[in-house]
């Protein structure tokens, strides 16, 4: 059996154990599993019946976390308060603000007074900031030192805070306002002499976020300094909370998943595929493929202005999808590199130009050596005549497909859109459109009426 096979397995037996009160055989089912893979079992079991067992395991805030929201929350409205609030006030920071923000007004303020001050206070502090932002993406569990402690201060310090915090690898220097003034690695504690001073030892130059800065960014920062731990300051310098590694690739993998699904022309979605209901699935597709039908209305129009050429030469017709196609594939591919370049820096508006050379000069290879392709099977089909028709008629709308694949994106950056707009089906059908234009154009030039 698969692994999914294994976890519905795995969480009917456990289901029937619980209804049975057999709670010690429950937890010998899952004590050999990981959190994340006794998360995906809970998420099979009934709420009603999964968070009694959660209730007993030992690791139930590090398994609640890895449950998906729609899940969790389903869960909440099974816990008692007081069992809600103790796996809650277990959680990082960070996820249980996700979780707090997920749950409807009587849920949270049910949830609030069970908590300690301290908690309540971080969960309104972090949950206030506006989404996709680095405030919204932070947690406030790190560890911090003065400048004016020892090393052997420090490292006691640390070991206080570590319970507490997401990572003590990297602990940020601070003065008594809490601006940020520098940051010292656990590798570098570890190897200093006790009696240094970590003033005199800490980075001062230290790579940090404004809290309001995109996420994005925030996972773009991350990757490119290969950090640990990004801090986040806000407006004044202090620091408010840091962006881990883990959390910095969910959102680089989020908006890669957001990328896509663009180039599909398709909305954004939250949640999963499987779990997505029919009416969010329609509303998310719709849109793009109504405006692409009254677009794919221009090719229709260009063949409406040639009809005489088409009926005195129906073998073009023949060869119309495969034209057509071919520059909307061009293009595609074009769109493709550079939306991908600019989502990650490698390209900015600047370089356009020089691109652009760059482009036509791929798009005139690409475009002769598919010309000489169709140009034998033109001249098997029709005649010599038909034959350079085609030839000129590919390399034109590759030149054409592959210059506007790579400039719309550009174009749609320029006017402050999300570049990824510039999807398949968009570039497909404007290609579709100029392609048919080109191709009969040519074909009025060279073949009789």
């Amino acid at each position: 059996m698969n692994n999914e096979d294994l976890a519905v397995t795995l969480a009917a037996k456990l289901s029937r154990a619980i209804q049975q009160q057999q709670f010690e055989q429950a937890i010998d089912e899952v004590q050999a599993l990981r959190p994340i893979d006794i998360a995906d079992v809970l998420a099979l079991i009934e709420p009603k019946l999964a968070w009694q067992l959660l209730e007993v395991l030992p690791n139930r805030s590090t398994i609640f976390a890895y449950l998906d929201a729609d899940i969790q929350v389903a869960m909440a409205l099974e816990f008692p308060r007081a069992s809600l609030a103790k796996i809650v006030g277990e959680m990082p920071s960070d996820e249980r603000t996700d979780l707090y923000k997920h749950l409807n007004q009587e849920q949270r303020d049910a949830l609030l007074p069970a908590l300690a001050q301290a908690k309540r206070e971080d969960i309104r502090r972090l949950s206030a900031y506006e989404e996709r932002t680095a405030g919204a993406l932070m947690t406030s569990d790190y560890a911090t030192l003065a400048a004016e402690m020892t090393v052997a201060e420090a490292l006691d310090a640390l070991r206080l805070e570590a319970p507490d915090a997401e990572t003590i690898y990297h602990a940020y220097v601070i003065d008594d306002a809490r601006k940020l003034l520098g940051v010292v690695s656990l590798r570098v504690l570890i190897l200093a002499s006790p009696e240094q001073l970590i003033n005199d030892i800490m980075v001062r130059s230290v790579i940090s976020s404004d809290v309001n800065d995109d996420q994005e960014d925030v996972a773009k920062t991350v990757a490119r300094y290969d950090l640990i731990a990004l801090p986040i300051t806000d407006a004044s310098g202090a620091l408010v909370g840091i962006v881990t590694h883990d959390d910095a690739m969910d959102v680089a993998s989020d908006e890669a998943t957001d990328d896509f699904h663009k180039s599909g022309g398709v909305s954004t979605m939250v949640g999963k595929l499987k779990d997505v209901s029919i009416r969010v699935l329609y509303r998310k597709r719709v849109f793009w493929l109504v405006f692409l039908v009254f677009g794919n209305l221009l090719s229709g129009v260009s063949i409406s202005n040639f009809e005489d050429v088409i009926a005195a030469n129906l073998v073009l017709v023949f060869f119309l999808p495969l034209l057509v196609d071919s520059g909307g594939n061009a293009g595609s591919q074009s769109a493709t590199l550079m939306v991908r370049a600019l989502a990650t820096g490698d390209v900015v508006m600047r370089d356009w130009f020089s691109l652009l050379g760059r482009e036509a000069l791929v798009a005139l290879m690409l475009g002769a050596t598919m010309a000489v392709a169709v140009s034998v099977i033109g001249y098997v089909r029709g005649d010599a005549v038909v034959s350079l028709v085609l030839a000129l008629s590919m390399m034109s709308v590759v030149m054409i497909g592959c210059v506007i694949g790579m400039s719309l994106p550009f174009v749609l950056n320029k006017l402050g859109f999300d570049p990824a707009t510039a999807s398949a089906p968009l570039i497909t059908s404007v290609c579709d459109a100029s392609g048919v234009l080109i191709y009969l154009f040519i074909a009025s030039k060279f073949l009789t009426i």
